[in-house]
């Protein structure tokens, strides 16, 4: 498996604007997009740090992803992403090294980015996101 850097960081929060204010004008930051992903239930904002991005990620549906993680754990970090080459071929590793995949294969995710998790009870606790960049 090649993986090149923290792609980003997710935060789940429960108001975008808010959040995205917070990272402005406290932390210096600019958010230079903001993406509804309307099959994932979100809208997004990101900031580029370095090599690495934040998204914060707000529910666009009380029964999405967000919604149910806001709703249960609160506010906070949701996941960390992994920059990959060949996403398809490392799902096949690291299933092969026992991993559990909430994705059996890459879906399109918010940056045009191809993505796929792995399940938290196989990661120690942290939800792993892979990304691969094909453009």
């Amino acid at each position: 498996m090649k993986t090149s850097h923290i792609e980003h960081i997710g935060i789940a929060v429960k108001n975008l604007d808010e959040s995205i204010l917070y990272y402005e004008n406290v932390l210096g930051l600019k958010c230079y997009a903001v993406e509804e992903v309307k099959d994932q239930k979100v809208k997004t904002a990101f900031f580029q740090l370095g090599q690495t991005k934040i998204e914060l990620l707000e529910s666009t549906d009380p029964e999405g992803p967000i919604g149910k993680f806001i709703e249960k754990r609160g506010e906070g970090i949701h996941h960390i992403a992994f920059a990959v080459e060949d996403i398809e071929g490392c799902l096949q590793e690291v299933e092969g090294k026992g991993i559990r995949l909430i994705d059996q294969k890459p879906r399109r995710g918010a940056e045009g980015l191809d993505i796929a998790f792995l399940h938290p009870k196989s990661t120690y606790g942290v939800l792993t996101e892979f990304c691969e960049d094909k453009n």
